[in-house]
C-alpha cells in the first residue's frame, strides 16, 4: 500500500469514530425524548 493509500485510509477511519459516536448519542436522546413524550401528563 503507496504511503498516500495508507494516510487516506488512516484519515477515513479517524474521521469516522467521532461520526459514529455522535450519531449514535443523537439516535440515543431521540429516542429517549420521543419515549418520555409517550409517558408525560398530556393535561395541561
Amino acid at each position: 500500500m503507496s504511503t498516500l493509500e495508507s494516510f487516506i485510509w488512516h484519515a477515513l477511519g479517524y474521521a469516522a469514530m467521532p461520526v459514529i459516536i455522535l450519531s449514535g448519542f443523537a439516535v440515543v436522546a431521540a429516542v429517549s425524548l420521543w419515549f418520555l413524550s409517550l409517558s408525560k401528563d398530556k393535561e395541561l
